[in-house]
């Protein structure tokens, strides 16, 4: 059964409280999608670390129930630091 967007951001805004999520369905199934994640959390982290916490947010759903996610992550801007 795909997963609804509205899900995905609840799941990622359970582990990341002060996350901005954008979910954007790819293909119109359910099953392919692309989100924008911006969060003060992955302020020192690598690119790899910020995704981790992502996957980790979506409690093994990636690969099944979720089959495609075309992920980009940052820190809110504002404050002239590097976002990786």
């Amino acid at each position: 059964m795909p997963m609804d967007a509205g899900e995905i951001e609840r799941l990622i805004k359970a582990k990341l409280p002060d996350a901005e999520v954008t979910i954007t369905d790819l293909a119109g199934d359910g099953d392919h999608y692309a989100a924008n994640v911006v969060s003060e959390a992955f302020r020192g982290k690598s690119r790899v670390q910020q995704h981790q916490m992502v996957y980790e947010a979506l409690e093994g759903r990636m690969g099944g129930v979720l089959h495609a996610l075309a992920l980009q992550t940052s820190v809110p801007e504002g404050d002239n630091k590097s976002d990786n």
